[in-house]
């Protein structure tokens, strides 16, 4: 079947949504047309239907291609969930897929050294507080289309997002850049086209620091 007539989800509209919402802010909708996407999106039942409503957008466009044959994706691990996370052996690691999708990494799942994330109008979280380490350096690389990435680490890692490229997006680090010193050193590389990467903390870090926790 092809992606196109495949069902979509309410978490999948609500993205979308987000997306005709920065649109109408880069004042490429106006109100009325927001309006009327919208209740399109709300409507649709599959893929290309929700498709039709960001076509038009620039960088917003949903790629509906077959699957390549010769790729193989495996079941998730423990604690993902989304609609597809690929997994290719060899040099290049693992491989975090999502279009018009929630994916996401957490709990005692194992980090390859070199990790990719291809997306596409997706909400990619990597959380890598309890995640099981086979090197001290992990180098992500990024290739993302209208996605919210979040990659989560623990208090006393360190993120370089300096090699990101962004096309009318943002890449935000919240936490230190290095030196490497502790367990734990994310290097991220590639390109966000209109959409976001954040590399931060788990939620209430800063608050156990000040009370000494």
């Amino acid at each position: 079947m092809e992606e196109r007539n495949l069902r979509v989800s309410d978490a999948e509209k609500e993205h979308v949504g987000q997306l005709l919402q920065r649109a109408v802010g880069q004042g490429m909708l106006s109100l009325g047309e927001f309006t009327e996407r919208m209740d399109t999106a709300l409507a649709a039942k599959t893929r290309g239907e929700l498709n039709s409503v960001v076509a038009d957008l620039p960088g917003m466009q949903i790629a509906e291609q077959h699957r390549p044959e010769h790729q193989f994706y495996s079941r998730p691990p423990a604690g993902t969930h989304g609609h597809e996370v690929g997994q290719r052996g060899g040099a290049g690691g693992d491989v975090v897929k999502g279009t018009m999708s929630t994916v996401s990494r957490k709990g005692p799942w194992h980090v390859p050294p070199k990790l990719s994330i291809e997306s596409k109008m997706s909400t990619v979280t990597l959380d890598f507080t309890q995640a099981v380490m086979s090197t001290q350096v992990v180098e992500v690389t990024v290739n993302d289309y209208c996605s919210t990435i979040s990659l989560v680490v623990p208090p006393e890692a360190t993120v370089d997002l300096n090699a990101v490229e962004t096309v009318g997006g943002s890449a935000n680090n919240k936490v230190r850049t290095g030196p490497p010193i502790g367990p734990l050193h994310v290097i991220v590389r590639g390109k966000v086209r209109f959409g976001s990467i954040t590399a931060k903390h788990p939620l209430g870090t800063s608050l156990r620091r000040m009370f000494g926790n």
